[in-house]
């Protein structure tokens, strides 16, 4: 494997950051996840976009232009000779001294690492996935805003563990009103009465490119979208249930606190839906 650091690459063995970077310290930068299929990569304006408003969001100047970025994510998945997979894009505040200050950060780290993955196994798209409502709630906008695709995961990873020692393959996160956010790596959809519904992002959910894509490609179906806010009792009578996600893709969800959702298997428009969304990313004409 070939990960590249600041303009070089490097083998796993001898890929190496400070341990004064900030970013394993604090948790402080951001990054992207994108997927790549038949060697593009998918929606990758979309991602760097984000990328790059997270990073101004919390004042962290990359130190690459976006063309610089995007040829540096090519030149990756080329060395590392993939031709499907994923790229974990990491931006830290970089090097400094024990303290939050990030002003003692002289430059930002840029970190570029191509594998494959699978976020669930091959039953859960076929049969679709169980899971649980967390007592641990997503952060508050106005405490940390959710658009901000961060390196401190922790919030999510409590959850998460939530899911596991519950024996269910996700977790789906409340805000602190009670309404749905999203799940611990997925936003959440449902379909009820022919209209696909999924929560705004005030809720506490992050702005998915997966997200965007399921919504686009509902409305080409000609399926009437809303963005609402939900609670667990909408995702326990709805007909149909999803999730979306950079390495989820499209996902069924057939449980919520162990009560069946519509009839206990993937529905006909989740179906639908996912094999769109597949024969959408093997369209090298239409990839980024």
């Amino acid at each position: 494997m070939q990960i590249y650091i600041d303009g070089k690459f490097f083998s796993e063995d001898e890929a190496k950051i400070s341990v004064f970077d900030h970013g394993l310290l604090y948790g402080d930068g951001v990054f992207e996840g994108l997927r790549f299929y038949n060697g593009k990569i998918f929606c990758c304006d979309e991602h760097l976009e984000r990328l790059y408003q997270s990073a101004r969001a919390i004042l962290l100047e990359i130190p690459l232009e976006i063309a610089e970025i995007k040829k540096a994510l090519e030149e990756t998945i080329r060395r590392n000779e993939l031709a499907d997979g994923y790229v974990r894009l990491v931006v830290t505040r970089g090097k400094g001294s024990l303290g939050l200050n990030p002003s003692s950060c002289d430059k930002p780290t840029v970190i570029i690492i191509a594998s494959t993955i699978a976020l669930y196994p091959k039953e859960a798209y076929e049969k679709g996935l169980a899971v649980i409502t967390c007592a641990t709630r997503r952060l508050a906008p106005a405490a940390f805003s959710p658009m901000i695709k961060s390196l401190n995961y922790l919030n999510n990873i409590m959850a998460r563990l939530e899911a596991v020692h519950a024996g269910a393959e996700e977790g789906l996160m409340l805000n602190e009103q009670g309404f749905i956010a999203e799940c611990t790596a997925d936003n959440i959809f449902i379909i009820k009465k022919g209209v696909l519904m999924t929560p705004p992002t005030y809720c506490g959910a992050l702005a998915g490119i997966s997200r965007a894509v399921a919504i686009q490609l509902a409305l080409d179906m000609g399926l009437e979208v809303k963005e609402i806010p939900m609670t667990c009792y909408d995702v326990y009578t709805a007909e149909e249930c999803f999730l979306t996600g950079t390495a989820a893709e499209i996902v069924p969800a057939v449980l919520l606190d162990r009560r069946k959702i519509g009839s206990g298997t993937p529905g006909p428009m989740t179906k639908k839906l996912m094999q769109r969304f597949q024969k959408l990313t093997r369209q090298n004409n239409i990839l980024s």
